[in-house]
C-alpha cells in the first residue's frame, strides 16, 4: 500500500514472501497550454448557448423577461467573434475616467451595440489576464444586467462590447429631469437590488461601482446595471490612474479597510437619494431644503409626474423616461 509520501512499501503475503514490486504508473506528459499573443486582437469567445439556456430556466423571472433574454442570446450567437474592423462608429454615448463609450454598428450582423474603450498602459501579461477574467461576463445573463457580446484587445485599448440601452444612464437622465419621482425610484431600487442579488448568488461577484452612470434604461422600460467588478486586474489597473471627484464608495472602502457586499448597498442608497433630491447628498440637505423638495402634497405630485411626465415642483423638468418605466 502507498504511504503518505506516495511510496510503495513492501509487505508480506500469506506464504511469508514479499510480493513482487510493482512500478508506479508513469505520469502523463504535460498538456501544452496555448499562449495568447497580446499584440493581436483577442476575443473572449462565446459560452455554450445550450448551457446558458439551462441556466435561464433556473432564474426567477417572468415569461417576457425569459423570452427577451433568449432573443438576446440568439442574436449573440449570430455575432460570434469580434474584431476591431467589425464596427462602424455612430456616435459617442459618454466619457469619463474609465474610458469612452461609443454607439457602434456591428457590420456583419447590423446590430447596434455600445463599445467601451479603455486605454491602459499595462504589460502584455496583464492585458491577457484581463481578457480572460472578462470571460465570466458571458455567463452573466439576467433581465437586470446589461448584456455582454464580447471583449478584445487591440491597438493599446481594451474593448468591451455591450447591449445598447437607448434610454441612456440615470446620471444623464437626472441632468435633464432635475429630479426623479419616487415611484420610479422604487422601480429603480428593485431592479438594482435584483441585479446585485443575481451577481452575488449566481456568480459570487460584488459590483463595487454602483452609481447613477452605471444604471441604464431602455425604451422598453427595462432598468439594468453595468460595469461591475468581474476583473480584478482591470479594477486594479484602472485604480492606478483613477482621479475621482464625487465618490459613491462606502466609508469602509474609503478608509481602505475590509468591505463586503454591504458597501454596494451604501452606494445604491447614496445614488437613490441623489436622484430623489436632485443633487449629490453629501453634505446632507437641511430641513429647509427638504421642505422645498418634498412639500405637503409630495406623494400626489410624484404619482402625477410618474403617469404624465409632468415635472416636479422645484428643480425638475419633464422627461419621457418617467412614462417609459411605468
Amino acid at each position: 500500500m502507498p504511504n503518505k509520501k506516495g511510496l510503495r512499501l513492501p509487505s508480506t503475503s500469506g506464504d511469508g514472501m514479499p510480493p513482487v514490486a510493482v512500478p508506479a504508473p508513469t505520469p502523463p506528459p504535460p498538456v501544452a497550454v496555448p499562449t495568447v499573443d497580446a499584440e493581436k486582437p483577442t476575443n473572449t469567445g462565446t459560452a455554450s448557448m445550450e448551457a446558458l439556456a439551462l441556466k435561464l430556466k433556473e432564474l426567477d423571472i417572468n415569461t417576457q423577461q425569459r423570452e427577451r433574454l433568449e432573443m438576446f442570446l440568439t442574436q449573440k450567437q449570430q455575432v460570434g467573434e469580434l474584431t476591431p474592423d467589425d464596427f462602424d462608429k455612430l456616435g459617442e454615448l459618454g466619457a469619463g475616467n474609465g474610458g469612452v463609450v461609443l454607439k457602434v454598428r456591428h457590420i456583419p450582423s447590423s446590430l447596434i451595440m455600445a463599445r467601451k474603450l479603455i486605454h491602459l498602459e499595462i504589460k502584455p501579461a496583464v492585458r491577457i489576464q484581463i481578457i480572460r477574467e472578462l470571460k465570466v461576463l458571458h455567463e452573466c445573463n439576467s433581465p437586470f444586467i446589461v448584456g455582454f457580446y464580447g471583449a478584445f484587445y487591440s491597438d493599446g485599448e481594451i474593448s468591451i462590447c455591450m447591449e445598447y440601452m437607448d434610454g441612456g444612464s440615470l446620471d444623464l437622465i437626472l441632468k435633464k429631469a432635475g429630479r426623479i419621482p419616487e415611484p420610479i425610484l422604487g422601480k429603480v431600487t428593485v431592479a438594482v437590488l435584483k441585479g446585485l442579488t443575481y451577481l452575488r448568488e449566481k456568480h459570487q461577484i460584488m459590483h463595487r461601482d454602483v452609481k447613477p452612470s452605471n444604471i441604464l434604461v431602455n425604451g422598453r422600460g427595462e432598468i439594468k446595471i453595468c460595469d461591475f467588478g468581474v476583473s480584478g486586474q482591470l479594477i486594479d489597473s484602472m485604480a492606478n490612474s483613477f482621479v475621482g471627484t464625487r465618490s459613491y464608495m462606502s466609508p469602509e472602502r474609503l478608509q481602505g479597510t475590509h468591505y463586503s457586499v454591504q458597501s454596494d448597498i451604501w452606494s445604491m442608497g447614496l445614488s437613490i437619494v441623489e436622484m430623489a433630491i436632485g443633487r449629490y447628498p453629501i453634505p446632507p440637505p437641511d430641513s429647509k431644503d427638504l421642505a422645498s423638495i418634498f412639500g405637503d402634497k409630495a406623494m400626489e405630485e410624484h404619482l402625477e409626474a410618474t403617469k404624465t411626465g409632468k415635472p416636479l415642483v422645484g428643480r425638475s423638468r419633464r422627461h419621457q423616461f418617467f412614462k417609459m418605466v411605468m
